[in-house]
């Protein structure tokens, strides 16, 4: 049987997207965290283990689910893939959950200061996005792209003006932590985005809106740090041996 402790959290989710729910249901990070194994993640979120490798083993059960398997993808395609769905959405979401944040902040702060600083978290997220997938659309995409087209050519080179695709990526790799730090602070703050007794709809619609935001962006920064980073390295080094 597979030894599912051993392996890392990103590598499961890799090879399952499914197992993404599992991890968020137990509060494990597998984006910017999916680099230690399942066992260190238990140990650093206090999950219980077995009721983790039981319900990823589950999912070996379960048929008919329609999950794409990313991994088998050409990563040109899987980058088209991240602009049209994770890009977009973000694009989309951040213009209706600025002023949800805002107005939930001046009516609410005095008695639950936390969405103060939720919404300075928020804004602070937005900007960093925006700029962050720009980068990717403008530079590092159509780098990776071109790599795609240069293998099929058999061509062994790709110019740029940044050496190498390591470069962008790290700093990619850099502010997607920094999102993802700012992804837990909002969580804390907000109990896991668990409104109050007290709550108003506006209130509701912004925990369920940056709910909603938070899982796309950990699919997202899964599908990029590890699965299309790696393997755009990994074709670029096999090029340029060639």
């Amino acid at each position: 049987m597979e030894n599912l402790r051993d392996k890392t959290v990103g590598e499961i989710v890799k090879d399952d997207f499914r197992a993404a729910d599992v991890f968020s249901s137990y509060g494990i990070d597998f984006c910017c965290g999916g680099k230690i194994s399942v066992a260190e993640a238990c140990l650093n979120t206090k999950t219980d283990e077995a009721l983790v490798i039981t319900a990823l083993e589950n999912l070996k059960n379960q048929t008919g689910s329609g999950v794409y398997n990313f991994d088998s993808w050409n990563i040109g395609f899987l980058a088209d893939y991240i602009i049209h769905t994770h890009h977009q959405y973000v694009s989309k979401a951040i213009p209706q959950i600025l002023p949800l944040a805002q107005k939930v902040a001046e009516v609410h702060g005095e008695h639950h200061p936390a969405v103060i600083r939720i919404n300075e978290l928020f804004n602070d997220l937005a900007e960093e996005l925006l700029s962050h997938m720009q980068k990717e659309e403008r530079i590092l995409f159509p780098f990776i792209k071109q790599l795609v087209v240069n293998e099929s050519a058999g061509n062994c080179t790709t110019e740029s003006c940044f050496g190498t695709v390591m470069g962008p990526i790290s700093v990619m790799e850099q502010e997607h932590e920094n999102a993802g730090v700012i992804l837990k602070e909002m969580f804390r703050l907000s109990d896991g985005y668990t409104p109050p007794e007290d709550a108003c709809n506006t209130f509701r619609v912004l925990f369920g809106k940056l709910k909603e935001f938070e899982d796309d962006l950990h699919r997202h920064i899964h599908l990029e740090n590890n699965i299309l980073f790696p393997k755009a390295i990994e074709m670029e080094q096999a090029l340029m041996v060639g």
